[in-house]
């Protein structure tokens, strides 16, 4: 995804915080959009948590994927990626919103989202070959949303309910489940709880 408007550096509120939210949710795309390279695992290795209570359930599902970037290989993450979300006929885990909401790939939830993008200014990049309903996509935008200033945070939370609130903690979920998941065993935690904090702070905002 490309945003259509010039983005601030920081987010909505000018704090540290949304810096940080959209980050992760960039993190989260990344990893979802492709397995990582060996730089990303060794950035991942040594991610600081922040000011997080150990114990808290976001602090250790970084301090999970953290052990995971240390335990795998790029090799062995490329294989568990293409059999998580490739496959010969497709992917152990289907990481489209239509096909969470529908059962089905390219059916209306991606329409309705193609329609609010187009609202909002932003377009598909031309050499992506997935739809824009893809998980990875859908945490790419968020990540812009949160850096836009030209984007009220009502506007970004209406985002997150119509398109994200409804499916993707689900995804994440049957991710740190999947046979062929470990790497991405992790990246399903931080996604899940990661995902939930934010629900919680998105709720706290006003429309």
């Amino acid at each position: 995804m490309t945003g259509g408007r010039a983005l601030s550096s920081r987010g909505q509120s000018g704090d540290a915080d949304g810096a940080l939210r959209a980050n992760t949710y960039r993190l989260l795309a990344a990893l979802l959009a492709a397995p990582p390279d060996q730089g990303l695992l060794r950035t991942l290795e040594g991610v600081e948590q922040g000011e997080q209570e150990e114990d808290a359930p976001l602090a250790l599902a970084w301090r999970t994927l953290a052990l995971a970037a240390h335990s795998t290989t790029v090799d062995a993450v490329d294989d568990e990626y293409h059999a998580l979300f490739i496959g010969v006929t497709r992917g152990e885990v289907m990481p489209y919103a239509s096909w969470y909401l529908t059962g089905f790939v390219m059916e209306r939830p991606l329409a309705e989202l193609r329609q609010d993008l187009k609202q909002l200014g932003y377009a598909r990049s031309a050499d992506v070959k997935e739809p824009e309903d893809h998980a990875a996509a859908l945490c790419e935008t968020m990540g812009l949303l949160i850096l836009d200033a030209d984007v009220g945070a009502g506007r970004e939370k209406k985002f997150f309910d119509d398109h994200v609130g409804p499916w993707m903690i689900r995804f994440f979920q049957d991710l740190q489940e999947a046979e062929n998941a470990e790497f991405y065993s992790a990246v399903g935690m931080l996604g899940e709880k990661f995902l939930r904090v934010d629900q919680q702070y998105l709720a706290m905002t006003p429309n």
